[in-house]
């Protein structure tokens, strides 16, 4: 047995990042496939487990407690849990990425 989440066109002005957690359809993990103009990011966050980023295009600038780094297409970087986090797209074009959660929900605190 399978379940399915059809993707959906956003409306205009909406944000083009889709939010999915595991529970919704029964799994055990959930993401944030984020799609980002240049200058868009999180805010500062925190999160009871490792977060994991994928990059798929565009150029990101990951801050992890008092470190940052740059990561381009393909990169994979790994954020420990409980330690303040955020990213940024300081490319020229968009960014999108994949940001996996262990979880079945998704367990965010802002700062």
């Amino acid at each position: 047995m399978f379940r399915i989440l059809r993707h959906r066109e956003p409306q205009p002005g909406q944000s083009r990042t889709v939010r999915f957690e595991g529970r919704d359809l029964g799994g055990p993990v959930s993401f944030f496939l984020v799609d980002a103009e240049p200058g868009q990011g999180s805010a500062l966050h925190v999160h009871p487990y490792q977060e994991t980023w994928v990059v798929r295009k565009g150029e990101a600038e990951f801050t992890v407690g008092e470190d940052q780094t740059r990561a381009y297409p393909g990169d994979i970087v790994v954020a420990a849990a409980n330690i303040p986090h955020r990213f940024e797209n300081v490319g020229a074009r968009r960014l999108e990425l994949v940001c996996i959660h262990p979880s079945d929900t998704i367990m965010q605190k802002n700062l």
